[in-house]
């Protein structure tokens, strides 16, 4: 039989269960905090990262878009944490994965919850509320949502309050009565402190406070910096070499029987302004056909149809994006695990009859609905190791 020409011959998509799915259950963010807490006695808690040896006073510091492959290329601007980078995963030397998506939202409700995206319920940056529709903003909270109805499960700090730890929580004043902070990072006490330098000494105080000790800290302006410059830019490592000076004074000032943890809630990829890596919804009229909403963010989307057209939807989807996206449908996605090993009710309708998630360094924007997102030069949210792999240093007392 003849073979086919070559132009006769489409090519081959990206096989769902090819994608490095996080390392749930054993490795991964939703993993820190019930370690931590098995580790100080609190009832129901897991020690799933068995490398991490418990402590009394534990204190997680998540530096906002510090990926494991970032910190690596960059030893110049961070000479102390990459000092500590065979500590991290209990000595091992080896990162942590964020979970799917790799993005903030999804992340930070992750590390609270201690669990993975499919059962706390924000698998995503913008996902569809089943109840009225509507696409959901999970970071920025809109449209307003009951939390509690949003994400009803006790975070890990409210039970090791409840077990006699004393949990708290340093962070900038912005986030103590965020919608976010309510579902993913309430329990214990908020103190809110503007500078870096008031936060690390005020989390070390709260440390000492106590016999047992739950302390939570983050910093949010590098990934801002690489959203907006790029994770190569001199403005990203200004703030990389800040945010190192802030890990050294924290680990100066640890009370004894401490274990500090840095940790990150994704990495990031900077992504060239071009055609071939910016591919744009809003402008292609075949990604279009049959979609009533454009969810997620552009290397992780959620992709709602119009009733009756999910089938034809991923077959496009997977004709046009294949060979750079992992194209996958729901129940697809949920079989190979991308959400964790579980879905709970509530949380099925919120992902995407399609769900793409991005391999090589493209970009899916939608310059008309999402101008800002578009016009980032940082990205983040997929499998790759420069998205999933995070940190998790250890300084111990």
């Amino acid at each position: 039989m003849a073979q086919p020409a070559a132009w006769d011959t489409a090519p081959e998509p990206l096989p769902v269960d090819s994608a490095p799915v996080p390392e749930y259950g054993a490795g991964s963010l939703a993993d820190l905090l019930p370690t931590l807490a098995a580790g100080l006695g609190v009832p129901g808690m897991t020690a799933s990262i068995t490398e991490l040896t418990p402590a009394d006073r534990n204190c997680v510091f998540l530096i906002d878009g510090l990926g494991w492959e970032q910190l690596r290329a960059h030893p110049e601007d961070a000479p102390f944490m990459s000092s500590l980078l065979s500590s991290s995963r209990g000595g091992t030397g080896r990162p942590i994965t964020a979970g799917y998506p790799a993005t903030t939202a999804t992340s930070l409700a992750s590390v609270g919850t201690g669990l993975p995206p499919g059962a706390h319920g924000l698998p995503g940056y913008t996902v569809r509320d089943p109840a009225t529709g509507e696409l959901m903003n999970q970071l920025r909270w809109r449209p307003w949502t009951a939390p509690g109805a949003w994400q009803p499960y006790p975070t890990v700090f409210h039970l090791a309050h409840e077990a006699g730890v004393h949990a708290a929580q340093v962070s900038s004043p912005t986030f103590a009565n965020t919608p976010l902070t309510q579902v993913a990072l309430s329990g214990g006490t908020f103190h809110g402190r503007l500078s870096g330098e008031d936060r690390m000494d005020l989390a070390a105080q709260q440390l000492a406070g106590a016999d047992r000790a739950l302390v939570y800290t983050y910093y949010a302006e590098v990934d801002g910096a690489g959203h907006r410059f790029g994770v190569d830019s001199d403005t990203w490592r200004g703030q990389l070499a800040h945010v190192d000076r802030l890990v050294q004074r924290l680990a100066e000032q640890l009370p004894p029987r401490s274990a500090l943890y840095v940790t990150a809630d994704h990495g990031m990829i900077d992504v060239p302004f071009d055609e071939d890596h910016r591919i744009d919804f809003d402008e292609d009229w075949e990604l279009k056909a049959g979609v009533a909403l454009l969810g997620g963010e552009g290397r992780a989307r959620h992709v709602y149809a119009v009733p009756g057209a999910h089938n034809d939807v991923l077959t496009c989807w997977r004709e046009v994006l294949g060979e750079q996206f992992w194209v996958a449908s729901r129940d697809e996605a949920i079989e190979a695990g991308w959400f964790g090993p579980r879905i709970d009710d509530r949380v099925y309708g919120r992902l995407g009859d399609v769900v793409a998630a991005a391999r090589d360094d493209v970009l899916l924007i939608a310059s008309e609905r999402e101008p800002k997102e578009s016009a980032m030069v940082g990205n983040h949210g997929s499998m790759t190791p420069a998205e999933q792999l995070v940190p998790l240093l250890e300084v111990r007392s």
